[in-house]
């Protein structure tokens, strides 16, 4: 397994799929603030930021915290254009995707949340790079965080990439949840996968880490999730914004203090949501692979805009106003923390 990673500073991956229903939503009025977010451990600051009432607290008697679930980064950004949602946990693909989608309009990112947590992980037969020739290996979805990474790694090492096996490797999205299955028949010879279908794989089907994507990064870090919101919302309702984030430095601080119940509050937040727990072992094996950090690791964002049109999946895009952090960074300096950067991106 990968070594431990949660620290004080502090994208699809449980087995369910909750769909939001959206109907007749109008642009907030600042009475109540609208949060998405996805039933994934990736998103545990979120979980466990509702489940123990962080965010209500911050937001105060006199905001409504009201809350949505999203299954894809796709859906979650079509709400925050629509104004269905005010702000949204996301991860680094969808967000960029959604700045270029609005030429860089309709949203920003205001505070890190997850870094770290995947990797690609393989048949104990395939020791080395030079033994995934040939081989199947499964990624979330074309295009997601987890499949740029998977197609430029590969193409760094010097495979030509297929979708239909006529590559020197088969890249084939697979939704997460059938990923072990695949596996499991020999339909795929490993995946790049986010937490916790990374453990999972590791501990119930004896898969093997092959490459650890934290080792790819400066520092080791690199961002999975982080908070947006949308630029209207920033602009109309700054004390709301700032009340968010305040909740969640609360949750991160918890995170950091205390594992275990945040381990057991993101799990019963996943059981109210899907009716079902993860297993302890693989719930704390996903942990110790994921920091939770409000640092947005800035420079990686601008690494995986370029690593997707390296790769041919995405037009190469200015993320220059893409991070508004001085609302996080007057939380942190009033706290006595370091303040963060956007790496040139503000």
């Amino acid at each position: 397994m990968f070594p431990r990673r949660l620290r004080a500073l502090a994208i699809t991956t449980v087995l369910v799929a909750v769909t939001p229903v959206i109907a007749g939503c109008s642009p907030s009025d600042g009475d109540t603030l609208r949060l998405g977010y996805f039933p994934n451990i990736t998103h545990a600051p979120a979980l466990v930021g509702v489940e123990n009432g962080y965010f209500a607290d911050a937001l105060g008697d006199d905001v409504t915290l009201d809350t949505l679930t999203f299954n894809a980064g796709p859906s979650a950004i079509e709400a925050l254009f629509s104004g269905a949602i005010d702000a949204t946990f996301i991860g680094p693909n969808p967000a960029i995707n959604g700045w270029a989608q609005s030429g860089g309009t309709a949203l920003r990112i205001i505070a890190g949340t997850t870094s770290g947590g995947a990797g690609l992980v393989v048949n104990p037969e395939i020791q080395d790079v030079d033994d995934l020739a040939g081989a199947v290996i499964a990624t979330p979805q074309l295009a997601n965080t987890q499949d740029v990474a998977a197609r430029h790694w590969l193409t760094e090492q010097g495979y030509s990439i297929a979708d239909d096996g006529t590559g020197g490797v088969t890249v084939r999205p697979t939704e997460n949840a059938e990923v072990a299955n695949a596996y499991a028949a020999g339909a795929v010879d490993g995946a790049w996968l986010p937490e916790p279908h990374l453990s999972r794989l590791v501990l119930e089907q004896g898969a093997e880490v092959l490459v650890d994507e934290a080792d790819l990064w400066p520092g080791g870090q690199f961002v999975t999730t982080h908070l947006i919101v949308r630029s209207e919302f920033l602009e109309e309702h700054p004390d709301q914004v700032r009340q968010l984030l305040a909740g969640l430095l609360t949750t991160i601080d918890y995170i950091a203090d205390d594992p275990a119940g945040a381990q057991a509050a993101a799990n019963a937040h996943l059981t109210s949501l899907s009716g079902s727990a993860l297993d302890e072992a693989v719930l704390a094996a996903a942990f110790d692979n994921l920091e939770f950090t409000v640092d947005p690791i800035a420079q990686s964002l601008q690494g995986s805009a370029d690593h997707a049109a390296a790769v041919g999946l995405l037009d190469p895009v200015d993320l220059s106003g893409i991070y508004a952090l001085d609302p996080l960074n007057d939380l942190l300096t009033e706290a006595g923390k370091p303040t963060v950067d956007a790496a040139g991106l503000a």
